[in-house]
């Protein structure tokens, strides 16, 4: 089952709405997976300058002078709370510093993001609730994807929401099933990945996060899943600058997109798309099946 949803912003005078326009299509997809949600905005750092995102289940204690802490050990850092999430603001060039130190001094926190752009929030619970726990609709950005989970092959937890992240402003949202990840993961270990859970959809995200350290875009990073991924999926993938969709060849998950001058939108049933401005004015279509759907503002400028 689940539910995705996603949007890229062509008019910057449409940043603003970004969390709240994608709240709302979101929660409109609450009874395709009412069990967690998550949403992956994507909204950019000042210059030289990069974010993590953080979970805790006791956010009260591992929060509580985290930011003093990193700094003490030569990372300067200042910590936002959001409920059970925070976002560690760094510089860019002390991300991988920030990982080491965390595990040291607080190895019950888990990493949801990171990178110069990505902000990632993700519980259990039905996605009006998670939304309205992290402020998602004040958010301003880009582009972002969101996701509301009926879990099929692991545990309700707030690790196995998604979206997931494995790779620096790197995140996947996932509907459906692979039948050939445990091999998969296997290989991406020898290569150096390294996994949270169980998640079949982690996996992908770990796949096209070292396909694009080979030197692949996006793009081409999806073209390549459709030949080593065996299932049936639809991905919605973000990026720094980019934002893809992509359904395997059978393409049995729904999924329709709606494209106009101001953005480009993605949902798994069209209900998701309708209160978006100018949608009546909007392409609409549904994806066809082993075709990749790429953009990116960088490419685009």
């Amino acid at each position: 089952m689940c539910g995705i949803v996603g949007l890229f912003l062509k008019d910057p005078s449409l940043e603003p709405q970004l969390g709240a326009l994608l709240s709302d299509m979101l929660i409109t997809m609450t009874d395709r997976g009412p069990d967690s949600a998550g949403i992956a905005i994507y909204g950019g750092a000042a210059s030289g300058k990069a974010k993590v995102t953080i979970q805790s289940a006791k956010p009260e204690v591992d929060f509580d002078g985290l930011a003093e802490a990193l700094t003490q050990a030569g990372i300067p850092a200042s910590l936002t709370v959001k409920s059970t999430h925070a976002v560690i603001d760094c510089d860019a060039d002390k991300l991988g510093a920030v990982r080491e130190t965390l595990a040291s001094l607080r190895p019950d926190v888990r990493i949801m993001g990171s990178g110069e752009s990505v902000e990632i929030y993700k519980e259990t619970g039905l996605p009006k609730d998670v939304v309205a726990r992290f402020d998602v609709r004040a958010m301003s950005g880009t582009h972002g994807i969101g996701h509301t989970r009926m879990a099929t092959e692991s545990a309700v937890t707030t690790l196995g929401a998604h979206p997931f992240s494995t790779g620096a402003d790197q995140c996947l949202v996932h509907n459906g099933s692979l039948s050939n990840h445990n091999n998969l993961r296997r290989e991406l270990v020898r290569e150096g990945m390294r996994f949270e859970t169980q998640n079949d959809s982690e996996v992908a995200a770990a796949y096209l996060t070292a396909e694009m350290a080979k030197g692949k875009d996006l793009g081409e990073a999806l073209t390549g899943a459709l030949d080593d991924l065996d299932g049936f999926f639809t991905f919605v993938v973000g990026t720094k600058s980019g934002f893809g969709v992509v359904r395997d060849p059978i393409a049995c998950k729904p999924a329709v997109m709606a494209e106009t001058d101001r953005y480009v939108a993605f949902g798994s049933e069209y209900r998701a798309l309708v209160n978006l401005p100018g949608i009546e004015e909007a392409r609409v279509w549904e994806p066809e099946p082993a075709t990749v759907y790429f953009w990116d503002h960088e490419k685009a400028a």
